[in-house]
């Protein structure tokens, strides 16, 4: 019998970064996705609205709701029982306090999540303090915001001078002092990454951003390679999904269309006595 993987908690999550001790963090939005990424002992799943971009082809992330990430977080809870799980809020949906109180709590309630993202730095802190006041556990995010990607001009690089990073170290401490309890640290130099993890006691996870942070993300479809196009600089593939998965739909063209498959291995069939009072029957029929 397997052993049940004991999931983490938010506390855990402190200490671990306290004891500098290294997490893996997988973002996948589907329920077979997450089945695999518990079987490997991933500690942590981000359910993020990255999946309007790989599960629904979409652009950007600006189009997802509420209601989709609930459904999607929920088929992640499903084949992930055990594994932390980070649901990000959607673009739109945390523009003031009380909003960001109502969806936070919709989104807690009704996705099995066990805390939630949104994108605030200091100018926002008053969204975060909100959400963090009414007890829901709340983390943010610093670096490239993908909600201000028609602010930046599409995804790039952010904290390219020095000016610009110590812009992202403010915004990590004040994010810090508002009271979340995490920080995603997203596509900054890695020596900026390194000063923010630096900077703040709560749990940081780092993706784009070096080896910062005692936690590492990866999106889950860029890791195993669902995707043979575009890959972002700091995406590793440790499979190869994408040639895989489509072999086996040409191999499955091929053999329809020259009647090799089904064969008798794939078919069903009925005794032989049962077969000839069927022909009986038809016989009679006819």
């Amino acid at each position: 019998m397997n052993e049940i993987k004991e999931k983490l908690t938010i506390s855990d999550l402190k200490e671990k970064k306290a004891s500098k001790e290294r997490l893996a963090m997988v973002a996948v939005g589907e329920f077979l996705s997450a089945q695999w990424a518990e079987a490997a002992g991933v500690d942590i799943i981000g359910v993020g609205d990255s999946l309007g971009m790989t599960l629904y082809g979409h652009e950007n992330t600006l189009s997802v709701t509420v209601d989709q990430m609930i459904h999607h977080c929920k088929a992640v809870r499903q084949g992930a029982p055990n594994t932390f799980c980070i649901l990000a809020m959607p673009y739109g949906s945390y523009s003031t306090k009380s909003m960001a109180i109502k969806n936070a709590s919709k989104m807690m309630k009704e996705s099995g999540a066990d805390a939630i993202k949104l994108q605030c730095g200091k100018d926002r802190v008053d969204i975060i303090s909100a959400v963090s006041a009414a007890g829901i556990p709340v983390m943010s995010h610093v670096g490239l915001l993908p909600h201000l990607v028609h602010l930046y001009g599409g995804f790039k690089m952010q904290g390219k001078n020095a000016q610009d990073a110590i812009k992202i170290i403010e915004d990590a401490i004040a994010i810090e002092k508002a009271g979340a309890v995490g920080i995603e640290i997203e596509a900054v130099p890695a020596e900026v990454a390194l000063e923010v993890d630096k900077a703040v006691s709560i749990f940081t996870f780092s993706i784009g951003g070096g080896s910062a942070g005692n936690c590492q993300l990866l999106n889950g479809y860029d890791l195993v390679g669902g995707f043979n196009t575009f890959k972002p600089k700091f995406a590793k593939r440790f499979g190869n999904v994408a040639d895989v998965a489509t072999n086996a739909f040409k191999e499955f063209v091929k053999e329809v269309k020259d009647n090799s498959f089904p064969n008798k291995e794939h078919s069903y069939s009925m005794s032989p006595n049962e077969i000839r009072k069927f022909k009986q029957f038809l016989k009679r029929k006819n």
